[in-house]
C-alpha cells in the first residue's frame, strides 16, 4: 500500500480551482509514508494505468456536481480494476452514503476526512478487520468524522498546473488564481446548505502558518490572486484578519477574495476598509433572495435591508459584492423573481451577478435540514436516488416553467460568452412574459459593450 501509486486520489470538480480536497489528503497520506497518485478528471482524462496500479481509489465529492461525475468515474474504475477498494469522501459522500454503498462504493468518509482516510489506508495495508473510525462501510452506521484536524501544507506538486484552472479577469487581462481555506465547516445552520447536516454548526480554523505556506507555494507557481474558499471567512474574524495582514505583509501585490454571510459583513463592517486595503477585490455572499418568506424558510439570518446595508458597507470599503441567489424555491413568487432582477438593475449589479445565478433551483439533498422543515413538506416529493436530491414542485406552474426556460437560455448564452447585460435583459423578458407583463426597458443599450467590468473569476458555477 505504500508503493508509488497504490493509493489514487481523484478530484471530480471543485469550482474551477486546483483541488484542495485532494491536495490536503495527499499531504496527510505522504506524512504517514504513503505515496499517493492524484488525478483531476475535470481537466484531465482518467488515467487507466494509474487506476490499474491502485489498491485504494478515493474519489473526492465535496459538491453535487462532483458527485454526479464521481459515480461515472467509480464505474470506470471498477471495470478497470475490479479488486481495488473504492472510497468516496467529502460533504456529498456523507449525505449520499446509503446510495453510494449500494452502488459500488466500499466505504464513505465525511467531515474532516484526512485522518479517517489515512486510517483506512493503514487498515487495508495490514488487513485489519473491523470498523475504522470515521469510515462507514456497508452495514455500518458510522457518522462523519468531526474533530479538530491536524493539517499539513497541502501537497500540490503532482496536480495539474494553475494554468489549467479558472483565472481572474480584471481590467481586460487575466491572471492565475490560487485557492486556500483558512477555516473548515461553519457555525451557522442555513437550511439549504449541505454543510450543517455534516458539521452540525462546528467549524475549525486552519493555522495561519499552514495557510501562508499554501499561499506561498501557489504564488511560486504563478498565482497573482487567491480565493479563500472557506464556507464563511468571517466565522472567526480574528483569525481572518490575522491571515489577511500576514498575507499582505509578505505579498503586498497579491489580491484576493472571500465568501461571507450578509450578517457577518454587517457585524464586522469595521474590518471591511482594512480588508480592502489589504488587497480584497470582492466578496461572494449568499444573498439567495430578497423575499422575507424565502429568507425565513432558508434560515438565512438576514433581511433585504441587511443586504442593502452590506452592499453599501462593501462599496464604502472599495470591495465589490458578488451575490449568489437561490432564484427558484417553492416559496419564490413571480413578484419575488422580478424584484430580484429589479434590485440587480437598480444597484448596478448586472456585471456583478453571473447569469447562471438567475437559473438556480433549490437543491434538497438527502440529509438536508429542509427535509424535516414544516414549510418544505407540502412541496416535497420523492427522493430520486440517482439525482441525489428530492423532487419538489412549485405551487405556481408558471415558476417551474420559467426556471426551465431561464436555465435553457443561460446554457445557450454561456458558451458564446454573451454580454451579461444582454443575458440579463433576455431573462427579464422571460420573467415578464411568464406573467403576461411588458418587459422593462432593456439595460444593455445603456451600457457600453467595451465597458470596464468589475473583477471576476472565469468559473461562474456555484453548485
Amino acid at each position: 500500500m505504500r508503493s508509488q501509486g497504490a493509493i489514487l486520489l481523484i478530484a471530480c470538480y471543485e469550482l474551477g480551482h486546483q483541488p484542495l480536497a485532494v491536495a490536503w489528503p495527499a499531504a496527510a497520506l505522504e506524512a504517514r509514508g504513503f505515496a499517493p497518485a492524484v488525478l483531476d478528471v475535470s481537466v484531465e482524462p482518467l488515467d487507466a494505468e494509474k487506476v490499474k496500479r491502485a489498491q485504494l481509489v478515493a474519489i473526492s465529492v465535496p459538491m453535487h456536481t462532483a458527485l454526479r461525475v464521481g459515480l461515472g468515474v467509480a464505474e470506470r474504475v471498477r471495470r478497470l480494476n475490479p479488486a481495488c477498494h473504492i472510497a468516496f469522501y467529502g460533504l456529498y459522500a456523507t449525505l449520499n452514503g446509503d446510495y453510494l454503498l449500494a452502488h459500488g462504493a466500499d466505504s464513505v468518509i465525511g467531515g474532516e476526512v484526512e485522518a479517517p482516510l489515512v486510517a483506512l489506508a493503514e487498515a487495508l495495508q495490514t488487513g485489519a478487520a473491523g470498523p475504522v473510525a470515521g469510515v462507514r462501510r456497508a452495514g455500518e452506521s458510522m457518522g462523519p468524522h468531526i474533530a479538530r484536524p491536524a493539517l499539513p501544507r497541502p501537497s500540490r506538486t503532482a496536480l495539474p498546473s494553475l494554468k489549467t484552472y479558472a483565472r481572474l479577469e480584471r481590467d481586460g487581462g487575466q491572471s492565475l488564481v490560487g485557492y486556500v481555506e483558512a477555516s473548515r465547516g461553519c457555525k451557522h445552520l442555513c437550511r439549504h446548505c449541505p454543510i450543517p447536516p455534516v458539521y452540525g454548526g462546528r467549524f475549525f480554523v486552519v493555522p495561519a502558518t499552514t495557510v501562508l505556506a499554501d499561499v506561498r507555494q501557489q504564488v511560486e507557481a504563478g498565482a497573482a490572486h487567491i480565493t479563500f474558499g472557506d464556507p464563511d471567512f468571517l466565522n472567526g474574524p480574528g483569525h481572518a484578519i490575522e491571515v489577511a495582514r500576514t498575507l499582505h505583509r509578505e505579498f503586498p501585490a497579491l489580491t484576493w477574495d472571500f465568501t461571507a454571510k450578509v450578517e457577518h459583513l454587517l457585524r464586522r463592517r469595521d474590518l471591511l476598509p482594512e480588508l480592502g486595503a489589504l488587497g480584497c477585490l470582492f466578496v461572494v455572499s449568499a444573498v439567495e433572495s430578497l423575499s422575507p418568506t424565502v429568507l425565513d424558510h432558508l434560515a438565512k439570518g438576514h433581511t433585504r435591508a441587511d443586504v442593502d446595508a452590506a452592499l453599501a458597507a462593501l462599496r464604502g470599503a472599495g470591495i465589490a459584492m458578488r451575490p449568489t441567489w437561490v432564484a427558484f424555491t417553492p416559496w419564490t413568487t413571480a413578484a419575488d423573481y422580478a424584484e430580484m432582477l429589479d434590485w440587480v438593475e437598480a444597484n448596478q449589479m448586472v456585471d456583478l451577478v453571473d447569469p447562471v445565478q438567475y437559473s438556480l433551483r433549490l437543491l434538497v439533498p438527502p440529509g438536508s435540514l429542509l427535509v424535516e422543515h414544516p414549510g418544505m413538506r407540502p412541496h416535497l416529493g420523492r427522493l430520486v436516488d440517482a439525482d441525489f436530491s428530492y423532487e419538489w414542485v412549485h405551487p405556481d406552474p408558471r415558476m417551474d416553467a420559467l426556471q426551465a426556460r431561464v436555465a435553457a437560455l443561460i446554457a445557450e448564452a454561456a458558451p458564446r460568452a454573451e454580454d451579461a447585460a444582454v443575458t440579463f435583459d433576455r431573462v427579464r423578458g422571460l420573467a415578464a412574459e411568464a406573467v403576461g407583463a411588458a418587459a422593462p426597458a432593456p439595460v444593455a443599450p445603456r451600457l457600453a459593450p467595451d465597458r470596464r467590468r468589475p473583477p471576476r473569476l472565469t468559473e461562474p458555477w456555484f453548485c
